[in-house]
């Protein structure tokens, strides 16, 4: 369903003194939240009027701690540099996680010579020192044709570029940067879709609502085991290393206003189902109740130390949210 479409339509429709809760970030959390925002303006039948945008985890970031917005979706966790600029402008925050997402790797359906992917072959197409001299298939896999190789990913800004660099090249935003980039992840797939030569990554979401058209590559894990993306292998926790979790943001100071409040609890009670109905990884029922606990009793806050972490599996996630 494409609820970025149904959410404009009620947009239209929402009276101009409707209370508005204004969400930016991650394009990989954008179909939860869309379907959590959906839904509760269907509720309030629109008293209450919710915007989101997609400027990517880092640009979302950026409106967050400039305090522009009530909660930022992010694709990872804040940074240290993220929060010393929320620090500097008194912005405090909630970190709610709210799904695992399995960062699927896609080809053109008519590519018939990739199989599975091992990381050390991704690193070869996407390292910095890959740029301008990786250019064909047969020069990353000599058994592969020699023919131009395509790529497509998230920009800079985004949370899955953050993440994928580091899981496959070792640092974070380490990246070659001749490739076709968006913050839009529906323009990663338009570019994959229509070229035999393309690849490209971005949210399990986006390549389930399109793998008509799009071909998920598996990758070999740490066991050397060719793992598809899937609910269940994320769960098994065999889809590693690009499996990871999924946040909101909550400005501590927007949760004064009961609009926001509102949204933010009936996020936590219906997430887990619209997690699933976008065909992400809901946390178990516990994970939302203890996230939502967090804000009742004012504990803020993240539960990472600010750099980047790959590998992180639900249990540990699980584990990490109730000591805080």
């Amino acid at each position: 369903m494409k609820y970025w479409l149904i959410a404009a339509a009620l947009a239209a429709a929402t009276p101009a003194t409707a209370q508005i809760v204004k969400i930016d970030g991650s394009s990989t959390v954008f179909p939860i939240t869309e379907a959590v925002a959906e839904d509760f303006q269907k509720a309030k039948r629109g008293a209450i009027r919710v915007t989101v945008g997609i400027s990517g985890t880092g640009g979302g970031f950026k409106k967050f701690c400039r305090d522009e917005i009530d909660v930022s979706g992010a694709s990872r966790p804040i940074v240290k540099k993220e929060m010393q600029a929320c620090a500097a402008a008194g912005v405090e925050y909630f970190e709610l996680p709210v799904a695992f997402d399995a960062i699927t790797v896609v080809v053109n359906p008519k590519n018939a010579f990739i199989k599975q992917l091992t990381i050390a072959e991704l690193k070869k197409m996407w390292e910095p020192a890959a740029q301008g001299r990786v250019m064909r298939w047969n020069q990353v896999n000599p058994s592969w044709p020699d023919a131009p190789m395509n790529l497509f990913a998230p920009g800079a800004d985004s949370g899955t570029f953050d993440y994928f660099t580091e899981a496959v090249v070792g640092k974070s935003k380490s990246s070659r940067g001749d490739f076709t980039a968006s913050e839009d992840d529906n323009v990663l797939v338009q570019g994959v879709s229509r070229d035999v030569n393309g690849l490209g990554y971005f949210g399990y979401a986006y390549y389930i609502e399109n793998q008509d058209k799009l071909k998920a590559v598996p990758i070999v894990n740490d066991k050397g085991q060719a793992v598809t993306p899937s609910m269940e292998s994320v769960l098994k926790g065999s889809y590693t290393p690009l499996a990871r979790p999924i946040f909101i943001y909550v400005n501590v100071k927007s949760l004064g206003k009961p609009e926001v409040k509102e949204f933010v609890q009936y996020y936590m009670t219906q997430g887990a189902k619209l997690a699933r109905e976008v065909k992400y990884v809901p946390l178990p029922d516990h994970a939302y109740k203890t996230a939502w606990a967090h804000v009742l009793n004012g504990k803020k806050g993240t539960v990472f130390g600010g750099a980047a972490e790959v590998g992180v599996t639900i249990e540990e996630l699980l584990r990490r949210e109730a000591r805080l």
